[in-house]
């Protein structure tokens, strides 16, 4: 019978404590300069693209990696570094795997090195799906795409929001519908190559948490693209539709519960990210609490600190375990039979949330300032029950995988 464990292998091992290195050494240092100033930390991306992080190299080897472990522990340590930072050296990553997962070898050659640049000149890309008034309601999208057939072009129309790297991205990777009739169903995603017309940066958003990360409005206008832009094809695009048209007609909560079931497998990443600001904002304050003194001996002394440190530690464990289950049966093929997914990604968000806003108590007035991390790492962690889905919509999500039931 084979041995179970949840021991990381020495290949594991040794790629974990590189990018502890590289989060403790490089983005930790920079973490207050580039939040006080909510820019992107190009000299930070610089650096990571030059020991080989920011690159589609890596990420592949991670996303490859036979227990499914690789994202979430790489994730894990560059958020255990800084939120923002991290997100500036991850946000490349939606646009790539979004033409890793749909588009042709030519496509993915082409387009993915331009995203990332080299060393000496660093790119990043940005992917463009949410809307004004589609962000959880993927299926209200309103930019359309209309294929120009003489002269083999589709021609963009519509303002995109909250993209990570929006405007100022070297390659855009834009959703967009090309059949009305057919929801969620009815979208395609479409490459904006560099320095193409009609495509401008609207309103740049300044945030309350990870504000080194350049978060923006992408405006459309009469945006055309080859036809080769078009991501999988044209052929391809032609069969998914009328494929789509006749699942509609037979059933359409079968086609929903597919898509939900890909939303599903990405989710465990997001939940990575939110154990590692977690457990940062827990080391500060189990430090903190070791070496304060009140009242002549270490506030951990009091059991309403201990206790809390406690319950601070054992929730970050149980997230890392859903957000490492869910991977692994992301990796294995395992069917998210009761929302696995999306149980990580909303326990690790609270958890972040949580987490954060206890270490900030234990430091007291001193977690309240800016002199301490702390503050900063509450403020990010915000984002993570909102991003990738609300945490009310993960409960509606397993709420509804567990009934079967249209909840609403």
């Amino acid at each position: 019978m084979a041995e179970f464990t949840l021991d990381l292998n020495d290949d594991q091992k040794q790629v974990r404590d590189w990018l502890h290195g590289f989060a403790a050494d490089v983005i930790r240092p920079a973490a207050s300069e580039w939040d006080e100033r909510e820019e992107t930390p190009w000299p930070v991306i610089q650096e990571a693209a030059k020991v080989g992080i920011y690159s589609l190299d890596f990420y592949a080897q991670q996303f490859f990696d036979p227990t499914g472990l690789g994202i979430p522990m790489a994730m894990e340590e560059l958020f255990w570094g800084d939120a923002g930072i991290a997100l500036s050296i991850v946000g490349t990553g939606l646009a790539a795997v979004g033409v890793l997962a749909n588009g042709t070898e030519e496509q993915i050659g082409t387009w993915i090195p331009q995203m990332y640049g080299d060393a000496n000149d660093v790119k990043v890309a940005a992917f463009c799906s949410s809307e004004p008034d589609a962000g959880s309601d993927v299926a209200s999208m309103r930019t359309r795409a209309v294929y120009d057939e003489a002269k083999d072009e589709w021609v963009l129309n519509g303002t995109k929001t909250w993209a990570t790297n929006g405007g100022i991205a070297n390659v855009h990777v834009v959703v967009a519908v090309v059949d009305p009739d057919l929801g969620s169903k009815g979208h395609a995603s479409f490459i904006v190559p560099p320095a193409t017309p009609g495509l401008s940066q609207g309103q740049k958003f300044k945030k309350h948490g990870i504000r080194a990360s350049h978060t923006a409005e992408v405006v459309l206008e009469d945006v055309r693209v080859p036809g080769h832009c078009l991501l999988g094809g044209k052929e391809k695009l032609d069969e998914r539709l009328a494929r789509a048209r006749e699942r509609a007609k037979a059933g359409g909560e079968r086609v929903k519960n597919a898509a939900m079931a890909t939303f599903e497998a990405s989710r465990p990443a997001v939940g990575a990210m939110a154990v590692g600001t977690a457990r940062a904002a827990y080391e500060v304050a189990l430090d903190y609490a070791k070496t304060r003194s009140q009242f002549g001996r270490p506030i951990i002394d009091n059991q309403g600190i201990a206790f809390q440190l406690a319950d601070m530690r054992t929730r970050i464990d149980a997230a890392r375990l859903l957000v490492w289950r869910a991977s692994w049966m992301a990796t294995t093929g395992k069917p998210f039979t009761s929302a696995e997914g999306s149980m990580s990604k909303l326990y690790a968000s609270e958890t972040a949330k949580k987490v954060t806003a206890q270490a900030i108590q234990i430091l007291g007035g001193n977690g309240f300032t800016r002199e301490y991390p702390v503050e900063r790492m509450h403020r990010d962690a915000a984002i993570y029950t909102i991003f990738e889905g609300t945490s009310e919509i993960q409960r509606l999500v397993i709420a509804r995988t567990l009934s079967g039931m249209p909840i609403r």
